[in-house]
Order: structure tokens, then C-alpha cells, then sequence
């Protein structure tokens, strides 16, 4: 198993901006995916965007398109995800996940796609 261990959630005004972290650990993430989910309260999983490892290929959710950038540092084995022009929409708990299962495409925006998920941090938007 690979741990995955967010940080940067907290509070932030709408219109601010805020970058969550996932660390990795455990193997090489060459042709890996790493994507980032959110769950608002009374709400599934909702895909935000996801990367290749080694190629650095990524899709976005249309919510964020445009806002949101995600991004690997192969070096320190981290995952982030920069957050910016934040709405009150965006308050959810935030996980990142990995998945080994290559090429990108409609399947990754599913949750079930990813086998590994960190434990998550909140994210709250306030106006």
C-alpha cells in the first residue's frame, strides 16, 4: 500500500486562494495517475483533476477549469493542487488518490478509478 497524506486545507475567503499538498510515499509513481476528489456535505465524490506521473497529461473538472491547476513535483514526490478565485461551492473535503491504471480518459473522472486515497482535508470557503 501507498500512503498519501494531504495538507494546506482551511479557511479562506471567497475569492482567495488556498493550495493543498499530497505527499507520496511507499513506491515510484511512473505511470501512475494522481487526482484529487471532493466531498461536499450529502454528496459523493465529485472528480476536480487528475495527472500522469511521468508525462504530466492532465484533465480537469469544468467547475474548476481554469481556477484550479494541479501539478506533480517528481523530485519531492509531491502531488498539489493550487486553488484560486474560491466560491462558496468549492467547501468540501478534499482527498487526493492514485491510480496505476493508465491512459487518461472518461473512466478517471470516477472514484472507483483511483486505489489508493489519502485521509483527506477540509476546505472551507466563507463569503
Amino acid at each position: 500500500q501507498v500512503p498519501l497524506v494531504e495538507s494546506g486545507g482551511g479557511l479562506v475567503q471567497a475569492g482567495g486562494s488556498l493550495t493543498l499538498s499530497c505527499a507520496l510515499s511507499g513506491l515510484p509513481f511512473n505511470n501512475w495517475a494522481l487526482g484529487w476528489f471532493r466531498q461536499a456535505p450529502g454528496k459523493s465524490h465529485q472528480f476536480i483533476a487528475v495527472v500522469t506521473w511521468t508525462g504530466g497529461s492532465t484533465l480537469y473538472a469544468d467547475s474548476v477549469k481554469g481556477r484550479f491547476t494541479i501539478s506533480r513535483g517528481s523530485a519531492e514526490n509531491m502531488v498539489y493542487l493550487e486553488m484560486s478565485d474560491l466560491k462558496p461551492e468549492d467547501t468540501a473535503f478534499y482527498q487526493c488518490a492514485a491510480s496505476r491504471h493508465l491512459p487518461l480518459g472518461p473512466h478517471t473522472l470516477k472514484a472507483n478509478y483511483y486505489e489508493y486515497w489519502g485521509q483527506g482535508t477540509q476546505v472551507t470557503v466563507s463569503s
